[in-house]
C-alpha cells in the first residue's frame, strides 16, 4: 500500500489551511482551490473518494467534535427550526432539484434526478462550522446552523438509499422510504440513548487522561459502527452520544479535559483541511466520461442546478421561519425577529465533502447489468454545486454578514454574568473551605490556609478587573497585566530549569516533571476567556 499519496495530502492541506489563517480570504476556499490546482499537476496521483472510506471513517470525527463543541441546551431552544431545516429542507430539496434536473436535462430519469436531488441536499457540516467560526455569527443563527449540519446527513442519506432503489429497479415505494426513515431516525437515536451512559460511564472512571483520550478517538467510530451495524443512523447516533458527552465534559478531570481539547484541535483541523483539499482534487475525476454532456450544455446544467440549490433553500426558509409565527405563543417565546437571520440562513448552505462521497457510492450498474443512467452527469453536477456553493456563498458570506450588522456581542454584560457567576462560585467554595479546616484532620499551617483563600480571592476578582480601567500606557487590564508579569516569571524558572539540567544538576525526567508543573500554571494563568 502506497502511503505517499496519503501523507502528501495531509501534509500539503494542512500547510494551506496554516498558511489561509494569515489572509482574509476563507481557509475552506484557499483548499478547494489549490486542490483544483494541484489536480492538473503532472504526477499527482487520482484521488478518488472513496464512500467507504469517506462515511465510516472521516463522518464520525467530524460529526464527533462539531456535537461535542454544540450546546444541548441551545440544540434544545432551537429544536423546531433544527428539526424544519434537517429534515423538512432536506427533503424539500430532493424533490424540488430533482424535478427541476429532470426538467432540464434532456434524457435524464426521474428517479436518477431524485438521487441527484438527495445527493446535494445536505449543506454540510465542516463547511457550517468552519463558517461560523470565521464570520462570528449571532448565536441563535450559529446554532440553527450548526444543528442542522449534524442532523441533516442522516435524512439526505436515507432519502438518497431511498431514491437510488427506485432508479436501480428495486420497486421502492412511498411507504417504504418513510419506514426507512423512521427505522433509520429512530433506531440512531436509540443506539445513541443505549450507549452514552455506558461511554460516560467508563470516561470518568477510567484514572489515566490517555486511555480516557484514547477512548475518546475512539467513541464516534464505535458509535456509527455499531448504528450502521443494526441498520439505523450512525449518523444519529453519534450525535445524540457526542451532545451527551460534551453537556456532562465537566464530570471528567481536568487533565483529561485538557489533553482532549488538544487532540480534538488538532483532529478537527487535519480532517477538515484534507476534506476541503480533496473536494478540489475530484475534477479530473468527475470529468471524466462526461461524453455527450461536454462544454456548454455541462456549463448550462451546473449553472441551473446551482441556482435551484441556492433558491430551493430561500424557498423553504422563509415560510419555515415565519408561518410558525402565526401562533402567539411561538411569538412570545421567541420574540421579534427581522427579515435578515432567515437571510443568512438562507445564504450559508454550503454543501461539502458529504455530498460527494455519497454521489460516488452510486452504483456503476442497475439491474440487468445496464449503466446507471446519466452516473457521470450526476457526479459532475454534484461536484460544480458544492464548489459552487463553497465560492459563491462561502466568499460573499462575511461580507453580507456585515453588510446587515447584526447586533454586536454586549462584551460588558457577558463580562458581568461572568463576574457574577465566578463570585458565587467563589462563595461555594469559601464555605466549603471553612468547613474543610474545621476538621482536625485537615489541620493545615495559616500561610497555607492563607494561601488558599487567596487563590479563591484572585480568581474572584480577575473577572471584575476586567470591567474597570485599563492602563493608559499599554491598553491593558490589571487582569492583562498580572497575567503577562506571571508568564514572565514562569518563563524565569523555565529557564533556571533547563540550565539546571543541561549542567547534569537534574535529569530529564525531573526536568519534565518540574515543566508539566509550570505548564498547567501558566494554563491557569492564561485560560481562555472568549
Amino acid at each position: 500500500m502506497d502511503v505517499m499519496p496519503l501523507l502528501l495530502l495531509v501534509a500539503g492541506s494542512a500547510a494551506v489551511a496554516g498558511a489561509g489563517r494569515r489572509v482574509p480570504v476563507p481557509v475552506p476556499l484557499l483548499l478547494v482551490a489549490a486542490g483544483l490546482a494541484v489536480s492538473y499537476v503532472p504526477g499527482v496521483p487520482d484521488y478518488t473518494l472513496d464512500p467507504h472510506i469517506v462515511l465510516p471513517l472521516l463522518l464520525p470525527p467530524l460529526l464527533y467534535t462539531a456535537a461535542t463543541d454544540s450546546s444541548y441546551l441551545d440544540l434544545r431552544a432551537q429544536a423546531r427550526p433544527v428539526a424544519l431545516l434537517s429534515v423538512g429542507y432536506v427533503l424539500f430539496a430532493t424533490f424540488a432539484v430533482g424535478c427541476a434536473a429532470y426538467l432540464i436535462v434532456p434524457g435524464l430519469p426521474l428517479t436518477a434526478a431524485l438521487v441527484l436531488g438527495a445527493v446535494v441536499a445536505p449543506p454540510d457540516a465542516v463547511a457550517a462550522t468552519a463558517v461560523a467560526r470565521r464570520v462570528g455569527l449571532p448565536s441563535r443563527i450559529t446554532t440553527i446552523l450548526q444543528g442542522e449540519s449534524l442532523v441533516n446527513d442522516a435524512t439526505a442519506i436515507t432519502a438518497f438509499k431511498v431514491a437510488l432503489a427506485a432508479a436501480v429497479g428495486e420497486g421502492a415505494t412511498w411507504a417504504g422510504g418513510i419506514g426507512e426513515f423512521l427505522i433509520a431516525a429512530v433506531g440512531g437515536v436509540g443506539v445513541g440513548l443505549v450507549m452514552m451512559v455506558p461511554l460516560h460511564w467508563l470516561r470518568s472512571h477510567l484514572t489515566e487522561a490517555l486511555l480516557q483520550n484514547t477512548l475518546s478517538l475512539l467513541i464516534p467510530f464505535v458509535a456509527y459502527a455499531v448504528a450502521e451495524q443494526v441498520h439505523a443512523s450512525g449518523v444519529l447516533a453519534v450525535v445524540v452520544v457526542a451532545l451527551y458527552l460534551g453537556h456532562r465534559a465537566w464530570e471528567v478531570d481536568f487533565a483529561t479535559r485538557l489533553q482532549e481539547e488538544a487532540v480534538w484541535k488538532m483532529v478537527a483541523f487535519v480532517l477538515e483541511s484534507a476534506v476541503f483539499a480533496l473536494i478540489g482534487l475530484q475534477l479530473p475525476v468527475v470529468l471524466k466520461g462526461l461524453g455527450e454532456y461536454e462544454g456548454i450544455d455541462a456549463a448550462w446544467y451546473a449553472l441551473a442546478v446551482f441556482l435551484v440549490v441556492a433558491v430551493a433553500r430561500f424557498v423553504w426558509v422563509y415560510p419555515a421561519t415565519f408561518l410558525p409565527r402565526l401562533s402567539a405563543r411561538v411569538r412570545a417565546r421567541e420574540g421579534d425577529l427581522s427579515w435578515k437571520a432567515p437571510f443568512v440562513i438562507g445564504w450559508a448552505g454550503m454543501r461539502g465533502v458529504v455530498s460527494l462521497a455519497i454521489a460516488f457510492s452510486i452504483p456503476l450498474t442497475v439491474h440487468g447489468g445496464e449503466p446507471f443512467p446519466e452516473r457521470n452527469l450526476v457526479l459532475f453536477l454534484t461536484f460544480t454545486t458544492v464548489i459552487g456553493t463553497l465560492v459563491v456563498q462561502g466568499v460573499s458570506l462575511p461580507p453580507l454578514i456585515r453588510l446587515l450588522k447584526f447586533p454586536a456581542h454586549d462584551l460588558q454584560a457577558e463580562t458581568l454574568a461572568e463576574a457574577n457567576a465566578q463570585a458565587q462560585a467563589s462563595r461555594a467554595a469559601e464555605r466549603r473551605l471553612d468547613e474543610l479546616l474545621a476538621d482536625e484532620r485537615n489541620a493545615l499551617p495559616a500561610p497555607l490556609a492563607d494561601r488558599l483563600r487567596m487563590v479563591l480571592e484572585r480568581r474572584r476578582n480577575a473577572v471584575w478587573e476586567r470591567l474597570g480601567q485599563v492602563n493608559p500606557i499599554t491598553g491593558e487590564t490589571v487582569d492583562d497585566t498580572y497575567r503577562r508579569l506571571s508568564r514572565k516569571m514562569i518563563s524565569a524558572e523555565r529557564e533556571v530549569f533547563v540550565r539546571l539540567r543541561d549542567g547534569r544538576y537534574i535529569d530529564d525526567e525531573m526536568l519534565r516533571t518540574l515543566l508539566r508543573r509550570l505548564d498547567l500554571e501558566e494554563a491557569a494563568a492564561y485560560r481562555e476567556t472568549t
